[in-house]
């Protein structure tokens, strides 16, 4: 179950991707349900469309919908949350796929939720089939940068009943079994913010696909950074501070992976700033451009103020970038913190990052040598069949508890 699986931005998509295929793979039979957008799955695994009212599309992110669109109290329940400045899909979709699941419930050994924790979820439990779930991280630091960040007391307020979902999360996650997260940094964060019970959490490290490869070459003072939101908590801002500063005294490109809200926050402070012409930002690659997008740079910058994993942190070293990260949430557990894989910083300190940008790109030995040590880390500890077969055993487990 995924209520949103975008393919290419953000983890939730790519790990539902390629841990269906890998299951698939092992000999399991996988069905995926998802709300928009949906994934892109690979031969072997079926897709069950999941629709909602896709309030939050692009371009017409909070739209509302004409009254044909409109299905069962389910949809006007979406719509009235949207208005009142609440987040409704992950309890809208659960609540469906639970609707779904009395019709189908002799189909399935087991349930796995993908950071839904909708509310429905214990319906499902609640029918007898075995459920688990995956919480990349905890929402609740989400919410923590968004408010500190609001201009205003009103948005703190908007901010604060968007959020509002994080009530039924923390209830719903305390009644399973067993929960799967990314990293030792979401392991302690989920026991800290929503009380989960350490026993019943387990740490499954995120896969790196095989596509993701050096490729070169490098263009010369072209620097990527990527963001699944346009939100604080991916620290661009800082980035785009440090790269101005840098644009004074070298020739820089900075290329921006990212889906942006038109007129929001990054476009507004590349304008102020007076880097628009050296800024692109792209989106809606291809696995194959996003890889030669990947390699063409002499340096990769995550500048997040946290993160459960980083998955395009682990791809960019899939693809021999060197990095200059943040100390924050799991990217020193996925980077190493001996400096051989990634130079890491202080989160949201614009002159750090300035700094250590500006000595990796003198340093073009320690950049091939940060590269190399890169790949070698993703090949020896990311693997998606790793993750697929760990994530199995965590199935039997559920399926035995629920057989007690």
């Amino acid at each position: 179950m995924s209520y949103r699986s975008k393919p290419h931005c953000g983890g939730q998509g790519v790990y539902v991707r390629h841990l269906s295929r890998e299951l698939a793979a092992l000999g399991h039979t996988v069905e995926v349900f998802s709300g928009q957008p949906y994934p892109e799955l690979d031969e072997g695994v079926t897709l069950t469309k999941v629709p909602s009212l896709d309030l939050y599309r692009e371009p017409d992110p909070f739209r509302t919908p004409s009254w044909r669109e409109f299905r069962d109290l389910l949809d006007v329940r979406e719509v009235l949350t949207m208005w009142t400045a609440g987040f409704p899909e992950p309890q809208t979709f659960s609540r469906r796929v639970a609707r779904l699941m009395r019709r189908r419930r002799g189909d399935f050994d087991v349930v796995h939720d993908n950071q839904s924790l909708g509310d429905g979820l214990l319906d499902i439990a609640a029918s007898g089939l075995p459920v688990i779930a995956t919480l990349h991280h905890p929402i609740t630091f989400d919410r923590r940068i968004d408010i500190a960040n609001a201009p205003s007391l009103r948005k703190k307020l908007a901010l604060r009943r968007w959020y509002g979902f994080l009530r039924m999360q923390r209830k719903v996650v305390r009644r399973l079994p067993k929960v799967l997260t990314v990293s030792e940094s979401s392991r302690r964060d989920i026991v800290t913010d929503f009380g989960v019970d350490p026993a019943h959490l387990e740490v499954i490290p995120l896969g790196v696909d095989d596509v993701f490869v050096p490729t070169g070459p490098r263009v010369p003072g072209r620097i990527i950074a990527m963001a699944s939101a346009d939100a604080p908590m991916k620290g661009i801002a800082t980035l785009l501070e440090a790269f101005a500063k840098l644009r004074t005294e070298r020739d820089l490109e900075l290329v921006l992976v990212a889906t942006l809200k038109p007129g929001g926050p990054t476009e507004r402070l590349v304008d102020e700033l007076d880097i628009a012409e050296h800024v692109s930002f792209v989106s809606g690659l291809s696995d194959t451009e996003l890889v030669e997008i990947m390699g063409s740079a002499e340096l990769a910058c995550v500048p997040s103020l946290y993160e459960g994993f980083s998955l395009p942190t682990a791809e960019l070293m899939a693809c021999e970038t060197p990095l200059v990260v943040s100390r924050a949430g799991a990217i020193p557990e996925v980077v190493g913190d001996d400096g051989e894989c990634a130079t890491l910083v202080t989160p949201g300190d614009v002159g750090e990052l300035t700094a250590a940008i500006a000595e990796l790109l003198d340093d073009p030995e320690r950049r091939a040598a940060m590269g190399r040590a890169g790949r070698e880390r993703v090949l020896e500890k990311f693997s998606w069949r790793a993750v697929a077969k760990a994530t199995v055993a965590a199935y039997q487990e559920v399926i035995n508890h629920a057989d007690r």
